[in-house]
């Protein structure tokens, strides 16, 4: 295959066909396999997975563990290759344990985008197939129509009346029109107007293309490199970020007076070190993101389960933070098998030639499929052989109308059809059952009361109008004027079964229902009644034009209905709404939905929907419906309860071990645990972190929207940290005043109290109820009970010597249960009052 050096937009298609080895009927599958082969896969990653050595490795790229692991090298390069060695043996362990879950994760998600991938038809083998768009090699021939996204930079070959969204790579704000031809090699990006680029997407009309560049090689590709575009942060993630920047802070403060303690009673210099790094591993809870991954993957495959396929996990959690959903009626809400009930002239008595002209129109259209065409081109019995298509203007946003222009006869017929309003603005006249003509001020007020009066019973109307010509061989945007209004089209489209109870349900859940459509408010009033908003505040595109985004910040909360709205409207909604301080989910899957879903932090689309819109979302449902999206709720607050569950767990505890370090470190004439013992004690209370994903969550956990509330976090941090520092305290005072422990014996007792207390705690913690009226799930009990049973073997001979364990006495042991006994009483007291006066 040659390579393509000059300008490919300058070329004759024949030329370039040469240069890339290919023909007018595309490549054979046995030399698309070779270049795939060769190019890698159509994607802006280059192709490239991440490799089982580089994952593992990738656990340890921390500067905690970095530092710990050359210190651990300096120990044994000075003394103690022994300790040395069971350091770095405790930190590779977890790092495995840390890599083996996020591999499970990798494959769970791998698994559920491959259920989920967008499509090209593409010309193999004299054939067109649909052939996954990362497949897509140079060379290749495919078809593109209205929907699709443009899967490389190409130079069309043929084209009708094809226009592009642009938006992502020029800016351009209205689709561009693009066509056959050749252009000179120094024309701008924005005006090559014979390509289309990669990323872009058709919005109406159809081509054939030949591509010419793919991945990394095209514009696209060119700007992804140069500004390493990632998706848009979401809540979630936002919350995990400053969860870990006051992580940072507290870390850096203990570790630096700890060390500096330590130092000052001149305690030998490595050893103080190892300490301080070993003790900030432990407070760093550095399984979240392993526990983020796998509660997210498990959560996927369960909603998979339900057919509902994950795109992008943090989308999960959102849904379980979400308390606005935003949703498209037509096919939502509604059942979206619009059926044609009838066409009416002017005076509102039944007509065929508005049916007739409807028909030619829906026929000889080539825009995306819509539900409204589909039921006109359902009518039997209209022949239309004695028409020609000479010419069309596609449907677009903007106008909200498409037209044909036809020939029968030897004599052009433009017909129009469209959004009522928008088709009365280009006429002048207009025609009734008798074929009279009239002004159309004359008969304009009736009109728009029977369309007022229709819409308000649930109706969908969609307007007629014609023009004739002597002679027309080009047809253009300027000849919609002065045309003739014929009538309208009666569609009706019910609410979908079991729709009132979905709603109802998602709002029990407490998240606010809002219907966004660009249906008239007469219609959107009417189905949003019908679906249980009794008294529903509507607010307009035309009103939202004129309103600025702060007034429309203000206004969002209040309105049930957005009607009569603009594709870029509905964007501007769904980000007004996240302004207004909502989780924001979007529901549709439409053309003119892709913007919307992709500023919502939860997007939600179809399987059949257009490569477009299930690109933009991050849950594509494989059935329609809104009550599956209920599930999804419950299942990403569940996720979002447990991830909880492991930060405020693993934080107060973590906390308090490191404030206990820090106050009985000057007091006592040897180091309280030893680093190599701090990090066996980190490493087993991971054992039933493992376990929380799959915790059973009590039903008033996830009643309502809960989001990262970092001071929250703070609070039960120090509150519980303290708690747990009091009781380390305690133990201090037995061992040493009491049973006068020496070095070994007491930290084997606080090694086992600090052990257990965690698991014990975790019970306490999980649950706002009392612990004993809600069980743990069953792999969370199992891990604990083996958590306990290692700590224990980890005190007894041979490994007890090892770790630098005494044996202790069996007095030791009845202090310590006693001593846990009443941290268990004491925590269930100070968690009844924390939630009480809490307002997470």
């Amino acid at each position: 295959m040659g390579t393509v050096n000059t300008p490919f937009w300058s070329m004759e298609a024949e030329s370039l066909m040469g240069d890339l080895a290919s023909s007018p009927a595309g490549l054979d599958a046995g030399e698309a396999r070779l270049r795939l082969q060769k190019m890698g896969l159509n994607h802006l990653g280059a192709g490239k997975k991440t490799g089982h050595l580089s994952l593992f490795l990738s656990q340890f790229k921390g500067p905690i563990i970095l530092l710990l692991l050359i210190a651990a090298g300096l120990s044994a390069i000075a003394r103690d290759i022994t300790d040395a060695g069971i350091i770095l043996a405790i930190v590779l362990t977890s790092g495995y344990l840390q890599y083996r879950e996020e591999k499970k994760a990798s494959s769970v998600i791998a698994a559920l985008r491959g259920m989920i991938q967008v499509r090209s038809s593409v010309l193999r083998d004299g054939k067109y197939n649909e052939v996954p768009s990362e497949e897509i090699v140079p060379g290749d021939v495919v078809a593109i129509s209205a929907g699709d996204i443009i899967p490389g930079d190409c130079l069309i070959l043929e084209s009708n009346n094809i226009f592009v969204d642009e938006a992502t790579l020029t800016g351009e704000t209205f689709p561009v029109e693009k066509k056959e031809g050749i252009i000179p090699g120094d024309t701008p990006l924005a005006r090559r107007t014979n390509v289309l680029f990669m990323g872009t997407h058709a919005i109406s009309g159809t081509a054939s293309a030949l591509i010419v560049r793919t991945g990394q090689d095209t514009e696209f590709g060119k700007v992804a490199r140069t500004l390493r575009l990632r998706p848009p942060e979401t809540d979630f993630e936002r919350g995990v970020r400053r969860f870990g920047y006051m992580l940072m802070e507290w870390t850096l403060l203990l570790v630096i007076i700890i060390f500096a303690t330590n130092v000052y009673l001149k305690r030998p210099f490595l050893d103080a070190f190892l300490f301080a790094l070993a003790l900030a591993v432990g407070f760093t809870p550095q399984l979240l993101p392993a526990i983020i991954s796998v509660t997210l993957a498990k959560g996927a495959k369960r909603m998979a389960e339900k057919k509902v396929i994950v795109t992008r996990l943090a989308s999960i959690e959102n849904f379980g933070s979400m308390n606005v959903l935003c949703s498209d009626k037509t096919g939502t809400l509604t059942e979206g098998v619009v059926t044609l009930q009838e066409s009416i002239g002017i005076n509102g008595s039944a007509s065929g030639k508005v049916l007739l002209y409807a028909f030619l129109n829906a026929s000889f259209e080539s825009g995306f499929t819509n539900p409204m065409d589909e039921a006109i081109r359902d009518c039997r019995g209209i022949d239309i052989s004695p028409y020609r298509k000479i010419g069309e203007i596609p449907y677009d946003f903007v106008r909200k109308r498409l037209t044909v222009l036809l020939e029968a006869s030897g004599s052009p017929l433009m017909v129009t059809k469209g959004a009522v309003e928008s088709v009365l603005s280009v006429c002048s006249m207009a025609e009734d059952s008798d074929g009279k003509m009239l002004q159309l001020a004359q008969v304009k007020e009736d009109l728009h009361r029977r369309y007022r009066e229709m819409s308000s019973q649930g109706f969908r109307l969609l307007g007629v109008a014609c023009k004739k010509f002597e002679k027309l061989e080009r047809l253009s945007g300027d000849l919609e004027a002065d045309m003739v209004f014929l009538g309208f089209l009666v569609f009706f489209d019910p609410p979908k079964k079991g729709v009132l109870q979905a709603v109802n349900t998602i709002e029990d859940l407490g998240i606010n229902f809002k219907m966004i459509t660009g249906d008239n408010r007469f219609v959107a009033a009417h189905v949003s009644r019908q679906i249980g908003l009794e008294h529903p505040l509507v607010l307009t595109g035309q009103a939202i034009l004129k309103m600025s985004d702060e007034a429309l910040t203000r206004k969002v909360n209040d309105v049930d209905v957005f009607a009569e709205v603009e594709p870029n409207q509905k964007e501007r909604i769904v980000l007004a709404l996240k302004k207004a301080g909502n989780v924001v989910g979007y529901m549709g899957d439409g053309i003119n939905d892709a913007s919307a879903l992709h500023a919502a932090d939860a997007g939600v689309s179809v399987d059949t929907a257009l490569a477009v819109v299930k690109d933009a979302a991050d849950i594509v449902l494989l059935e329609k419906g809104l009550d599956v999206l209920a599930s999804g709720v419950q299942e990403g607050r569940n996720i979002f309860a447990n991830t909880l569950k492991y930060v405020m767990i693993s934080t107060s505890a973590n906390f308090g071990n490191m404030f206990s370090m820090a106050c009985v470190s000057p007091f006592l004439p040897f180091l309280p645990l030893l680093p190599k013992q701090i990090l066996l004690n980190n490493l087993l209370t991971d054992i039933p972190a493992m376990a929380i994903a799959d915790d059973r969550v009590d039903p008033e956990m996830v009643a309502r929207p809960r989001r990262w509330d970092i001071s929250q976090i703070r609070r039960f941090m120090v509150i519980f940290g303290l708690q747990s520092s009091l009781f380390d305290l305690l133990t201090f005072a037995v061992l040493l005043y009491v049973l006068h422990a020496a070095a070994g014996e007491f930290r084997t007792g606080w090694f086992l109290e600090s052990a257990i207390s965690e698991i014990l705690i975790l019970l306490v913690i999980r649950t706002r109820r009392p612990f004993f009226r809600s069980l743990p799930g069953r792999y969370l009990s199992v891990a604990g009970l083996v958590m306990v049973a290692t700590a224990v073997v980890f005190i007894l001979p041979p490994l007890g010597e090892f770790m630098g364990f005494d044996t202790i006495p069996g007095i030791y042991a009845a202090a310590l249960l006693a001593i846990l006994g009443l941290y268990v009483a004491t925590a269930e007291l100070t968690k009844k009052i924390f939630f009480r006066t809490s307002t997470g």
